[in-house]
């Protein structure tokens, strides 16, 4: 999931970010993170919405309990126009997704990337496999989602 999935899904929960994260917590769908993209949320959060230390940390914490962290596979410079959206490319990659969730207008106009296919939040909820499919940790090859990593220090 990109950046801007998961702070859509913290300020408005009737979005369709924030349906994804409910499939998530439910173990419906397993969403994976790097620690670059728990570091660009919490630098949004700080910039964007002036949220305190203890409300981000609150949200990176919810984040861990419904994702997995896994290394980012190195894969060049693919968005040209904006290349840190490249950071979601190497979670994808070192994940195997099937899923890129995004809002972004660059990563969209791939369509998709390498096996994963990239979509927006309502398009994921709409696809009939996510819509009636529960996974468990231990399906680690049916990977779901993927997300945006950023390299940002944390708050």
């Amino acid at each position: 999931m990109d950046v801007n999935i998961y702070i859509s899904s913290v300020f408005w929960e009737l979005g369709n970010p924030h349906k994804i994260v409910e499939k998530a917590l439910d173990k419906k769908i397993q969403v994976f993170t790097s620690l670059e993209i728990l570091q660009d949320v919490a630098k949004v959060m700080r910039r964007d919405f002036n949220e305190p230390k203890e409300m981000i940390t609150r949200q990176i914490s919810l984040i861990l309990a419904y994702t997995y962290v896994i290394t980012p596979k190195d894969v060049g410079n693919v968005v040209k126009d904006d290349p840190d959206d490249d950071m979601i490319l190497r979670c994808a990659a070192g994940s195997n997704a099937d899923y890129i969730v995004s809002g972004d207008k660059h990563l969209l106009k791939l369509k998709t990337f390498k096996r994963a296919k990239i979509i927006t939040a309502k398009e994921l909820l709409n696809t009939s496999e996510i819509a009636t499919r529960t996974l468990h940790p231990s399906d680690r090859g049916k990977r779901a989602i993927s997300e945006r990593a950023q390299e940002h220090a944390p708050p």
